[in-house]
């Protein structure tokens, strides 16, 4: 259920105005972010689980890691685990910020993706394409 803004209600600190009901009302929008396939498959588990869409799930785990607090109690931990055996997911935070897109059905088929800004990696696969042209 959404709430529709008032006008009454005091402002968040984040701009968001809360209501008469405690709930927030926010501008959302839509975004194509890339994300691991077993890691999506996890998360659409658990907001599976607690009736909720991903994009509530995600703003929850974002807003407690904001926080410097785990968005999830014990019995959503464990069940982590075990959703995290189903669909053979072998990441743990260590991995962060190291994975490396691999060869797949849809990326073979897909353009080279362009380097953005900041993007080391794809800066590098650039250069290498266009020196390699030049022999």
């Amino acid at each position: 259920m959404s709430v529709a803004p008032t006008g009454k209600g005091k402002s968040g600190k984040n701009g968001g105005r809360q209501e008469a009901t405690g709930r927030f009302v926010v501008e959302r929008v839509q975004t194509g972010v890339r994300i691991e396939k077993r890691i999506l498959r996890v998360l659409k588990a658990m907001a599976e689980y607690h009736d909720m869409s991903l994009g509530d799930l995600l703003e929850g785990i974002v807003l407690h890691a904001f926080d410097g607090k785990c968005p999830f109690k014990e019995e959503s931990l464990e069940r982590i685990v075990n959703l995290k055996k189903i669909y053979d997911l072998d990441l743990d935070s260590s991995a962060s910020h190291l994975l490396l897109e691999g060869e797949s059905n849809e990326s073979a088929a897909a353009p080279p993706r362009r380097a953005q800004k900041g993007d080391r990696d794809g800066a590098a696969r650039a250069g290498h394409r266009a020196s390699a042209g030049r022999s």
